[in-house]
């Protein structure tokens, strides 16, 4: 019996090489530009167009400390030239200042204000900034309180209030694995979905906490697109290194999950360092607990895919470290030094590696319901998503700075 012919193979194309050519033709547009960029500042032809209209100036307040010696402001300049401070009043009355460093603050450069003002604790201030072309910038305070120095003592509570946010939530959570698992691979579907419903709405809040972050900071950062862009980038990113081998389930899938949620933690601890550090917010037992509440329900969505599994208590360890540990040094740099166009950036990750996980749990839901002849939209799956944007929204209002 004859066998088949079988086609012959094409052989592999080889991958052509640049040549000098191809690299000239890629640097072109980039001297053009150079070109164009030198003819336009040495030609100065815009002037035909200079009418004698100020500058655009724009001053944002990042930072305000206030300690015996007065009320100190971090102003970051934007606008299309520099901005030099002609003038500062506080409760409507002219106040000498100093500024460091002195001079016009360049675009995007920022400076300290030290007004020398004897604020008066638990009253309300308004300070006003008048640039050298009469431009007036306003900053209140509502409730004057002294500013906590950073101190190389306070890392110690600082850890201890990250683990209370951060790991010890997460860990109490993962305490449910067991009831998870007596559910049953058929009941799985459940708590997929309830970890889906957790994910979203812990994506929803990442997403509106970055942009709020992001309106605060300077205007040339273009707040809003940095956040969209990031959360983007991130979550592509991360869907091309979570499928290199394959779409992820198991411990892979609760890994990646750990991932995001520190990440969001992170960020959630940078917000928390800079709002105690600036005395806005009191530390309060109620308002630590709040965060324990709402924070339990991330340890459940971490467990929820290794409920047929039996993993080592190691491997719970490693993930309540990845999913709670980088609240730690999120309160430690929030408390420092806060610029709420870095927060806005971290947030924004997390935004994007939450919206990844959601994808790959939703992708393995579905999965798992094709296994057993089931649909992926049923009574059970849908109770479990609502139960967990219902869980997350409840327990979100004890975390409200």
């Amino acid at each position: 019996m004859n066998k088949p012919l079988q086609e012959a193979t094409p052989p592999a194309k080889a991958t052509p090489r640049a040549s000098a050519r191809d690299y000239l033709w890629f640097a072109l547009p980039l001297i053009a530009l150079v070109a164009a960029s030198v003819w336009l500042i040495a030609g100065d032809w815009l002037r035909a167009f200079d009418v004698g209209a100020p500058p655009v100036e724009k001053l944002t307040f990042e930072r305000t400390m206030l300690d015996s010696d007065g009320i100190h402001l971090s102003v970051r300049a934007g606008g299309s030239e520099p901005v030099t401070i002609a003038q500062v009043t506080v409760d409507d009355a002219f106040w000498a200042f100093t500024q460091e460093p002195p001079g016009p603050i360049d675009r995007l450069g920022t400076a300290w204000l030290h007004i020398p003002y004897p604020w008066v604790l638990g009253e309300a201030h308004e300070i006003k900034v008048r640039t050298k072309s009469g431009v007036a910038f306003a900053k209140t305070i509502e409730v004057a309180v002294p500013t906590p120095k950073p101190q190389v003592g306070q890392l110690q509570p600082q850890a201890l209030l990250g683990l209370f946010v951060g790991v010890i939530p997460v860990a109490i959570g993962m305490l449910f694995f067991p009831v998870l698992r007596s559910f049953g691979s058929r009941h799985l579907n459940f708590v997929l979905a309830l970890t889906i419903g957790l994910l979203a709405f812990l994506f929803i809040d990442t997403l509106k906490e970055g942009l709020e972050i992001a309106a605060k900071a300077a205007e040339a950062f273009q707040g809003t697109a940095m956040v969209l862009a990031a959360a983007a980038a991130a979550f592509l990113v991360l869907m091309v290194v979570g499928r290199r081998h394959g779409t992820p389930s198991g411990l892979a899938l609760a890994t990646y999950i750990a991932l995001g949620i520190g990440l969001h933690n992170f960020g959630e601890g940078l917000a928390i360092g800079a709002a105690f550090a600036a005395g806005v917010a009191g530390l309060g037992t109620f308002l630590v607990l709040g965060f324990t509440f709402h924070n339990v329900t991330e340890g459940i969505g971490i467990v929820a895919p290794l409920v047929e599994k039996r993993p080592a208590l190691p491997v719970f360890i490693g993930l309540a470290a990845l999913a709670g540990v980088p609240a730690i040094p999120g309160i430690w740099l929030g408390s420092v030094s806060f610029e709420p166009q870095w927060a806005a950036l971290a947030l924004a990750i997390g935004t994007g590696a939450i919206l990844q996980v959601i994808v790959e749990v939703g992708a393995y839901l579905l999965r798992h319901a094709q296994r057993y002849g089931e649909t992926w939209l049923s009574p059970a799956t849908l109770a479990g998503f609502v139960i967990g944007l219902a869980v997350m929204y409840f327990t979100g209002f004890f975390v409200k700075i």
